[in-house]
C-alpha cells in the first residue's frame, strides 16, 4: 500500500479526520510488568527485550493508532555512555527503535507512520527537569547535545521513519537549539512542548515557541505533549494559530521524579478531542498513562 504524505494530509484541515497517534509506550510496558526504574527508562528494553517494544507498538496499532512513536525518547550517547555502552551501539539502538516501530506498522497498519522520538535534554538527566526547564546548558550546549542523535534519526526518515517527533521540550532555549539543528535539513518534524497555563515549563510564553517554529519549513506541526488534558486544550488554541497542531496529553496524573511513581487519578477524556480538532489539532493522541483503550476511545470519537 502507498503511504500518504503526512505533511500534505494534515494540511488539508478540519474537513479530514485528524491522524491518531499512539499513547504512552513506556507506561504500557510498565503495565506489562517491565521494570523501567533505571535512568534509561524504556530505552533499556531496546537492548534487553526489543520484542516487548514491538509488541507494545502492535498493541497501539490494534487499538486504532496510525502513528507509532519510537522508543528512542531516552536514548542518548551520554545516558548510555554512563551505562558503559559505546557510541556505535548507541547508534545501533537508535536505528533499532525505528526498525521495531516500522515492523509493527508494516504488520498492523501498512498505511500508517513512524515518528522517531527525539526527547529533550532533561530526559537524559532523569530528574524530571523536562517538566521544569531549569537546564545547565545554553543554546550552543543544547545544540551539541542534540546533534549526534538527530543525525542518526534523521537518516532513518525514509528508511523506516516518516517524521521526527521532537517532544516534551520545556524551554525556549531548547526550542531554539533543536530548530537550528533542523533548519535546512529537509527532514520533516513536529515540535511539541511540555507546558502549563499557556507557558513553557520554564515559564515563557508558549506562543513564542510556536512563532519560532513557523520560520522553519521542516516543522509540519507544533503543539504540546505530556501536559494535563486541561492544559493541552488551552495550548492547542495557541498552536492552531500557526498551522496544523499536534496534541497528545498525558493522563493528568503527575510523575514524582523522587519516588519514580505516578500520582493521582486519570483525567484523560477522549470526548475532549472535538474541541482540540476545532482549535486546529491534526495529530491527536496521548502520552504517559494513556493506554490502548484510551486510544481506541479517541479513534471512535473521531470516526463518529
Amino acid at each position: 500500500m502507498t503511504r500518504r504524505d503526512l505533511r500534505e494530509l494534515i494540511a488539508r484541515g478540519p474537513a479530514f479526520r485528524p491522524v491518531v497517534l499512539d499513547g504512552g509506550l513506556a507506561t504500557l510496558l510498565e503495565q506489562h510488568g517491565h521494570d523501567l526504574s533505571s535512568h534509561l527508562w524504556s530505552a533499556r528494553l531496546l537492548r534487553d527485550d526489543p520484542r516487548a517494544i514491538e509488541a507494545a507498538h502492535r498493541e497501539f496499532f490494534s487499538a486504532g493508532a496510525e502513528v507509532a512513536t519510537t522508543a528512542s525518547y531516552q536514548v542518548s550517547f551520554e545516558g548510555f555512555g554512563a551505562a558503559g555502552v559505546d557510541p556505535n551501539e548507541v547508534e545501533a539502538l537508535l536505528r533499532r527503535s525505528v526498525e521495531l516501530a516500522a515492523a509493527a506498522r508494516d504488520a498492523m497498519a501498512p498505511e500508517g507512520w513512524v515518528a522517531a522520538s527525539v526527547g529533550p535534554y532533561g530526559a537524559v538527566l532523569a530528574d524530571g527537569s523536562e517538566y521544569r526547564g531549569d537546564y545547565d546548558l545554553d543554546v550552543a550546549g543544547l545544540r551539541a547535545f542534540h546533534r549526534p542523535r538527530l543525525d542518526v534519526l534523521a537518516a532513518m526518515v525514509g528508511e523506516g521513519a516518516d517524521v521526527l517527533a521532537v517532544e516534551t521540550v520545556p524551554c525556549l532555549a531548547e526550542v531554539e537549539a533543536v530548530l537550528a539543528e533542523l533548519d535546512g535539513t529537509g527532514v520533516p518534524a513536529w515540535l511539541s512542548l511540555s507546558a502549563a497555563d499557556g507557558r513553557t515549563r520554564a515559564g515563557e510564553p508558549l506562543e513564542d515557541a510556536f512563532a519560532m517554529a513557523a520560520d522553519v519549513s521542516e516543522v509540519l506541526a507544533v503543539g504540546v505533549n505530556c501536559t494535563t488534558p486541561a492544559d493541552a486544550g488551552a495550548a492547542v488554541h495557541l498552536a492552531g494559530a500557526y498551522g496544523p497542531a499536534v496534541v497528545y496529553p498525558n493522563s493528568g496524573q503527575s510523575w514524582n521524579a523522587v519516588s519514580r511513581a505516578w500520582e493521582g487519578a486519570s483525567a484523560f477524556d477522549a470526548e475532549e478531542v472535538s474541541a482540540w480538532v476545532s482549535a486546529g489539532a491534526r495529530l491527536v493522541g496521548g502520552c504517559c498513562r494513556v493506554g490502548p483503550d484510551d486510544i481506541a476511545s479517541l479513534r471512535a470519537t473521531l470516526t463518529t
